[in-house]
């Protein structure tokens, strides 16, 4: 079973069809107690990171996630879901984030057109699982105007986003949309999926 956090942001149920499609078993919660028992959690988003942080701290489910997450549990952030698992942002202002992966979220640089939407060619920049049966430099479906950062955490680049995937033990995101990205985009579904089981 995997938990898609549900905090108001994002768009859930496509997440939950992509990740039925699949094989998987998702549950759309907030239930404190249903995320101990998820094999692995899916953090989506939509939106300004702001906002979107202030829902998830209600009723400590940011904390939760954190905890779960420092146990061991597989998290996989998608898109803003991506960016609230880094130290802060800098979108109006600075905002803190959950810190499970180093550095910030800025605005969006090499990019004729903010914000990036549509398809682009993901480089992997570094081994992972999530790439399993995936060929380098696959298309990915976008929207954003903020990205993270370049660092050691970075599995994927693309010209206007130099993290566009990201890993660090078992925390894992992308600022693509794998539901919105075809069957490479559900391969990153399966393959995090099969992390959960193993």
């Amino acid at each position: 079973m995997i938990a898609i956090v549900d905090y108001g942001v994002g768009n859930l149920r496509s997440v939950e069809r992509a990740l039925m499609h699949v094989g998987a078993k998702p549950i759309i919660t907030s239930d404190h107690d249903v995320l101990e028992q998820a094999e692995g959690i899916v953090l989506p988003g939509v939106g300004a990171f702001a906002a979107a942080q202030r829902k998830l701290q209600q009723d400590g489910l940011g904390n939760r996630l954190i905890e779960l997450a420092l146990r061991g549990k597989p998290l996989l952030g998608v898109c803003l879901g991506y960016q609230l698992l880094f130290e802060e942002s800098t979108e109006g202002g600075r905002h803190q984030g959950l810190s499970l992966l180093p550095g910030r979220v800025v605005p969006v640089s090499g990019s004729a057109k903010v914000p990036v939407i549509g398809w682009a060619q993901v480089r992997q920049t570094a081994r992972s699982a999530l790439w399993q049966g995936i060929a380098d430099s696959s298309y990915f479906y976008f929207v954003h105007s903020y990205a993270p950062e370049a660092g050691d955490f970075a599995i994927g680049a693309t010209d206007h986003s130099p993290a566009a995937a990201g890993a660090g033990r078992n925390v894992f995101g992308t600022q693509f949309h794998p539901e919105k990205s075809g069957a490479d985009g559900l391969r990153i579904y399966a393959n995090f999926a099969g992390l959960c089981r193993d």
